[in-house]
């Protein structure tokens, strides 16, 4: 209960849903009725749009890291920081804006992780780059640098912060149940591939 008052201004900062707000000052619609529906910087890139992708991807983290930061530094007691980045995370996947049907919580994840213990986060980005290179699938990368962050935690990060990558590392998997199903059946969309639907 004492740690409410931070992670309810992360939820806040989490839920600003920056794919939709930028497709939709772009005049390209909501990014919601193409592709997989989802808010974040992938499905963005479904519109072939790369300039606002890399934008989502940037904002979408960046709230995570300033959820973190501003209470970590400035405005909170010891580990306030850590439970508004796990706020801001639940903010992503559960947007009041958006009925609470938000994103997968990648990119904010990872700035969380960035801003909470940088080399957990580094070693989650760098994870993410090299499977999205060599598999060209955004959530078998994602996939893949959840489950090595955790596994960085344990070994370069305190006991808390190694809580809260676990914590997120559970979620975010948790979010990825339908794209788990369609990799199994080898179904799952690559980077960049446009389509109208996926099922």
């Amino acid at each position: 209960m004492l740690m409410l008052p931070f992670i309810f201004p992360g939820y806040l900062f989490g839920s600003v849903p920056w794919g939709v707000v930028l497709t939709r000052l772009a005049g390209l619609g909501d990014i919601r009725a193409i592709g997989s529906g989802n808010i974040g910087a992938t499905n963005v890139l479904r519109t072939g749009n790369k300039g606002l992708a890399a934008a989502t991807l940037l904002l979408d983290g960046a709230k995570g890291a300033f959820a973190v930061g501003i209470f970590q530094w400035y405005l909170g007691p010891p580990d306030a920081g850590l439970w508004a980045g796990l706020g801001a995370v639940l903010g992503h996947l559960f947007p009041v804006w958006l009925g609470f049907k938000g994103g997968k919580g990648v990119a904010t994840g990872l700035g969380v992780l960035l801003a909470a213990a940088w080399p957990v986060g580094a070693i989650g980005c760098a994870v993410w780059l090299i499977a999205a290179a060599v598999l060209r699938i955004s959530s078998a990368a994602s996939l893949a640098a959840f489950v090595a962050m955790p596994i960085a935690a344990m070994f370069l990060a305190q006991g808390k912060i190694a809580w809260l990558t676990l914590t997120i590392a559970v979620i975010v998997t948790a979010r990825h149940h339908e794209n788990i199903r369609r990799l199994l059946a080898g179904t799952e969309p690559r980077i960049g591939k446009q389509e109208s639907a996926i099922s």
